[in-house]
């Protein structure tokens, strides 16, 4: 519209599927993350705080269900977050350009519940085991730093959670790329996560 940008105009390429589904990664990846360590870091030391969780737990209800119902039910709310997500980024792409291979579109928001889940179950864990929401929210915050910065080198980042994202994204594109080795750990994480949890609020006086 501004005379003489047609130039410029055509260095831009035209937008395509592949366009669509590497900005609703990086929007999910970031997000994700940040809402996730907002939502977790006060699960458990708010409850302490407000003395909630000793007029629970001394029903008496196991540390580890208590532990393991919050991670539950930020496990539905993620996902629920996600399959809206899921949704509209499918019906956009429909819509704008063509539609994408259902299963692995579904495998792909699969695998960015994955990843997200690591950081919500460390934030978890950060949130028993600090005595803050601030405290726990910058634990979790200095994590994902140290995370990134291991998935920024090359060879290292097929162990990261991050490798899933690429997973993803290669499901979706259909290229050869797999990151089963990332998936496991990134499973082991979280269990870790929520056994440290249990361990270390088992003996906090509540």
């Amino acid at each position: 519209m501004v005379s003489g940008a047609e130039q410029f105009a055509a260095l831009i390429p035209e937008p395509s599927v592949k366009d669509a589904v590497d900005q609703y990664i990086k929007n999910i990846s970031q997000f994700a993350l940040i809402m996730g360590v907002l939502i977790s870091m006060g699960a458990v030391v708010q409850e302490k705080e407000r003395g909630t969780a000793a007029m629970i737990l001394v029903k008496p209800l196991p540390r580890g269900v208590f532990l393991l119902a919050k991670l539950t039910v930020l496990l539905v709310v993620f996902s629920a977050s996600l399959l809206l997500a899921g949704l509209c980024a499918y019906y956009y792409t429909l819509y704008l350009f063509e539609p994408l291979p259902v299963l692995p579109f579904l495998a792909m928001n699969g695998l960015l519940l994955v990843y997200t889940m690591v950081y919500v179950a460390l934030t978890l864990f950060f949130s028993t085991v600090g005595r803050s929401q601030a405290l726990a929210g910058g634990l979790s915050l200095a994590t994902m730093a140290v995370l990134g910065i291991v998935g920024s080198i090359p060879s290292l980042r097929k162990f990261v959670p991050a490798s899933l994202i690429d997973w993803g994204s290669s499901l979706v594109q259909q290229t050869d790329l797999n990151a089963w080795l990332a998936l496991w750990i990134s499973l082991g994480i979280i269990f870790v996560a929520l056994l440290g949890s249990w361990l270390v609020l088992r003996r906090q006086e509540l």
